[in-house]
């Protein structure tokens, strides 16, 4: 089972700003409405509804699903009937929602929003992990994630990349560091100028707390045979290099690492074309920032039974 993120303020706050949006006000305050709802529907109608998926993908968010209907307000009651992270088939019924009318039909867009989205970032990650998996078969490189979250959903949509079968990255500049170019830069304008990256990176290792990652990012081969000395990045991350060179890094760290190590980390201009051919290269890590600035929503539907 794939632990859920907490059900903290930040995804509470979430869920609260997407139904003010959609209502104008919370339920139960003043400035609250469905207009077409309130108009069309007797409150006192009840019935259910089934969530359904009109495209195969991976589903994920059910978990939000009690949080988002009790928002809401009424006595809906629910059955959500495929886990997360599991392949749906169109056709197939994801959900059910009971209780009164109005509060289904009132809630039904934030719902599949939430919904279609979260199991958009899974079904796309589930693709590129698939295609990983078809090209080293037994020893694939891992699917990973980026910071290029949309602002407020990170914990959320980080969780959707688990779902489908990828990795996180850094959960942000918290838990992890990584020494970019725009750092190395700035190191090498002061007291760090005459160093070497792998002397760079070993002061920073030093002050860093064991249990903490270290990446150091690279743009050429030049560098990455400069940064692998003494081995104190656990991860080198190869910043849009073709699938020719990403080869020649592997080569180079086999040859002046030790036991694998560092990882080598692709990233930069994959795609689900490309995929298949960076893995072959043999790195160990792929980042995709796509997976959740641009996985395109899986198409769920919310129909009256």
């Amino acid at each position: 089972m794939i632990t859920p993120p907490p059900l903290d303020e930040a995804v509470l706050t979430i869920i609260r700003c997407a139904i003010r949006e959609d209502l104008g006000g919370l339920p139960g305050e003043a400035a609250a409405i469905d207009r077409t709802t309130k108009i069309a529907i007797s409150p006192t109608a009840v019935g259910k509804a089934h969530i359904v998926a009109r495209k195969s993908g991976v589903f994920c968010g059910g978990f939000l699903l009690p949080v988002i209907l009790k928002a809401f307000g009424g006595s809906l009651g629910f059955r959500v009937d495929i886990p997360d992270g599991q392949l749906v088939n169109a056709g197939q019924q994801i959900a059910e929602i009971r209780g009164p009318l109005a509060n289904i039909l009132t809630a039904e867009r934030t719902v599949l929003n939430f919904l279609t989205h979260l199991s958009g970032i899974a079904s796309l990650t589930h693709k590129f992990v698939m295609a990983v998996a078809r090209c080293r078969p037994g020893s694939p490189p891992l699917i990973c994630d980026t910071r290029k979250t949309t602002p407020g959903w990170r914990s959320l949509e980080k969780y959707a990349v688990r779902c489908g079968g990828g990795v996180n990255h850094r959960m942000g500049l918290f838990d992890g560091v990584m020494l970019k170019d725009n750092h190395i830069a700035a190191l090498r304008s002061g007291a760090d100028a005459a160093r070497s990256l792998a002397q760079i990176t070993a002061r920073i290792r030093r002050e860093v707390p064991a249990e903490i990652k270290l990446w150091l990012e690279v743009d050429n081969l030049d560098q990455l045979q400069e940064a692998i000395p003494g081995g104190a990045a656990d991860i080198i991350l190869l910043d849009n290099m073709p699938p020719a060179k990403l080869a020649q890094a592997v080569t180079l760290r086999n040859e002046l690492g030790r036991g694998g190590k560092p990882l080598l980390e692709a990233s930069g201009g994959v795609t689900l074309e490309n995929v298949a051919e960076i893995g072959r290269t043999g790195v160990d890590r792929i980042s995709i920032g796509a997976l959740t600035h641009s996985a395109p929503a899986l198409d769920l539907a919310l129909d009256i039974a």
